[in-house]
């Protein structure tokens, strides 16, 4: 597994100051976001030069691209509000080949009007659930046309809250294009040790053909999000079932400061070498 880290973690509005920052801190891949490159992170207009900024950044300080974040509301309850994040999305795709990746991670969204991360009663109805197949067929349709994959994440506030949620979207739109971004921080709050452990690896077998890319956060005793190994979240396990199904993507830390990332690699490397514990 390559190491990562979400790029927006270090400040700065030059993809070189970024991105230099991401090797500095000891990763080899970054998920982007645009605002590393001083614009909105789903911007209106990406010009060819601002994409090759970041693939040439990337080239000098030795770090893969490994997507980009695409991340709106695809089950707003305004249609105006998604058909906006459609054609942004559009614009996302048609920069992937400058920007040196080909993939774009989402949000599936909920229908809070406000806030995309925020968790809303009407997430599970089957409308909302008609909207999601929606958005994600016309989602697909884009990612045909560039030849990109979407990467989609079971987070519990959002309309995809499970790992059988993702599994049922893939199955029930029937294209290869959509992709799993697997946290397991996000498959729980406050359970068990036991409870953990099942979930986590449930998760991973069911959705082992679809996972793209794997997150590294963690959970607070208390259900809120905690850095990467500052939790009780059971790394050696999780990153145990992901060898099991002989997975070689990147693991991708976000939820920490720059502060904190050259200790957030190091635990990892540590786990990912089998040096944990010793």
């Amino acid at each position: 597994m390559k190491l990562g880290i979400f790029a927006k973690t270090f400040d700065g509005a030059d993809p070189q100051t970024v991105l230099d920052a991401v090797a500095a801190a000891g990763f080899a891949a970054a998920q982007y976001n645009m605002a590393c490159s001083g614009i909105a992170s789903m911007p209106d207009t990406i010009s060819e030069s601002q994409a090759r900024s970041v693939s040439a950044a990337a080239a000098a300080a030795g770090v893969d691209i490994v997507a980009v974040s695409g991340t709106y509301n695809m089950i707003h309850p305004d249609r105006a509000v998604r058909e906006a994040g459609h054609r942004r999305l559009r614009v996302l795709a048609q920069s992937c080949a400058g920007l040196s990746t080909r993939l774009i991670t989402l949000c599936t969204g909920t229908r809070d009007p406000a806030d995309q991360w925020k968790e809303h009663p009407d997430n599970n109805t089957s409308e909302a659930w008609r909207d999601l197949l929606d958005a994600m067929e016309a989602a697909v349709a884009i990612a045909d046309e560039y030849d990109i994959q979407l990467g989609v994440e079971p987070e519990l506030a959002n309309v995809v809250n499970s790992a059988d949620k993702a599994h049922r979207l893939i199955k029930e739109v029937g294209s290869s294009r959509i992709k799993v971004v697997l946290d397991p921080a996000n498959l729980f709050e406050i359970v068990s040790l036991e409870e953990q452990r099942r979930l986590v690896s449930e998760a991973v077998d069911l959705l082992a053909d679809h996972i793209v890319m794997a997150h590294a956060k963690d959970r607070n005793s208390d259900g809120s999000f905690a850095t990467a190994g500052k939790g009780v979240l059971d790394y050696g396990l999780y990153l145990g079932r992901l060898r099991a199904i002989d997975f070689h993507g990147s693991l991708v830390t976000h939820g920490l400061s720059a502060d904190e990332a050259p200790g957030v690699a190091a635990f990892l490397r540590q786990h990912l070498e089998g040096r944990a514990g010793r």
